[in-house]
């Protein structure tokens, strides 16, 4: 008879134990949602469901008690509750909620006592002495020998990055990895040493092949970065290239802005003649103003000197538009002004082109002998333009003391 009161009371226990542990589920999910942000991608709801796991293969393949399998399991289920509260010390504050939770389940003192031990036993900094802190401790690491330890480690950087604790590099968080693995970690059961070692040596090697990886490629773009540097300091064509290159532009922008002034002059001395014609010139017939021809005719003069000095400054040299294959050979001519090519058939200029530039020196050269025409025309443009300025002010000056003079004598 004491027999079957006593298995029914262990069913009663075992029942109570299934209900209060599934209520620490539903509580940590509930937790979760509501005061967990976002920002925790690796210790999360998703991260305690993997610990309870591996803790339930642990206790099965471990001699152990059904009081320290139900602690063992409440401990799984609420060890990183402390999050909600804070990040540093959070073993600390889930034993705070794990205990007021447990409390408020009317559990025992005992049962309270142990969870809350067993959940101070997953501090990094502890070492597990009893077999149920060491089964808390390997379930709590058992992601270190499982084929997702890549992405759940991922997770952890992103997650210490958003937090600001820390900010690792792809290098650097690999570096510490296996600084975890072959330093800091070890599984404490025999279950996790026969079965979960392998998984875990797996992932360190792996670890390994990818820090030599990341160091082979460093040394290669390292080399390459040196090879560019000495390629660049040993090799100036790039900076001669630089200097033709911004030589030549400011020539021809020096050229263009001479134009332009050029154009000015003409255009206001053309203006000034038109309006002479117009209006002047046909009142010189009258006797009352035979005084103003002398100043009118000075300001057509010297206007008319304006305009051929203008158009002197801007006037293109003709050339012939021909070179031969000696001058080409000798180095005669220049192929990078049209005005030595625009009547050569094309597949002469083709031959001329091409024996251009199999000659580094050749190339060079053409451009120094186009730099230094330019800086003939450039010459002058600027010795006419400087003369037509003169001639206009001059011109200018004469006609209105003239003219001055002329109303002055009637």
């Amino acid at each position: 008879m004491s027999l079957i009161f006593f298995v029914i009371w262990l069913g009663q226990k075992k029942v109570h134990m299934d209900q209060l542990i599934e209520k620490a589920d539903k509580f940590v999910l509930n937790l979760f949602k509501e005061k967990l942000p976002n920002t925790f991608l690796y210790h999360n709801y998703r991260h305690t469901q993997r610990v309870v796991k591996s803790t339930k293969e642990l206790i099965d393949n471990s001699e152990i008690n059904v009081k320290d399998k139900e602690a063992l399991l409440l401990a799984a289920w609420l060890h990183d509750t402390g999050y909600t509260r804070a990040f540093k010390g959070h073993e600390k504050e889930s034993v705070a909620i794990a205990t007021s939770f447990l409390k408020a389940q009317n559990a025992t003192p005992e049962l309270i006592e142990k969870v809350r031990q067993y959940i101070k036993a997953t501090c990094f900094d502890t070492e597990p002495k009893t077999l149920p802190e060491k089964i808390i401790r390997d379930a709590d690491s058992s992601h270190f020998a499982k084929d997702y330890f890549e992405e759940t480690s991922e997770l952890l950087r992103q997650e210490l990055e958003l937090q600001n604790i820390k900010n690792f590099t792809a290098s650097e968080w690999v570096q510490e990895n296996i600084k975890m693995l072959t330093e800091k970690h070890q599984f404490y059961t025999t279950y996790a040493l026969t079965n979960w070692q392998q998984g875990k040596e797996k992932n360190l090697l792996d670890l390994i092949e990818s820090q030599k990886k990341q160091e082979k490629k460093f040394k290669k773009e390292e080399a390459k970065a040196r090879l560019k540097a000495k390629f660049k300091n040993d090799n100036p064509e790039r900076s001669i290239q630089t200097l033709f290159r911004v030589t030549l532009r400011n020539h021809i922008k020096l050229s263009d802005i001479a134009d332009t002034k050029a154009n000015i002059l003409l255009s206001v001395n053309a203006i000034i003649i038109s309006l002479a014609f117009a209006n002047l010139l046909p009142k010189l017939d009258a006797e009352m103003h035979k005084h103003l021809l002398i100043p009118s005719l000075i300001l057509m003069l010297f206007s008319v000197a304006s305009i051929i000095l203008s158009i002197l400054s801007t006037r293109p040299n003709v050339t012939s538009g021909e070179f031969t294959k000696e001058q080409v050979k000798n180095r005669k001519v220049n192929l990078l002004f049209f005005g030595n090519f625009h009547k050569m058939p094309f597949e002469q200029f083709r031959w001329g082109m091409q024996e251009l530039i199999k000659d580094k020196d050749y190339v060079y050269e053409s451009l120094m002998l186009d730099l230094h025409s330019l800086g003939k025309v450039l010459h002058r443009k600027y010795m006419l333009l400087r003369l037509t300025y003169l001639v206009f002010m001059i011109g200018i000056i004469l006609s209105v003391l003239s003219f001055v003079t002329a109303f002055y004598l009637i």
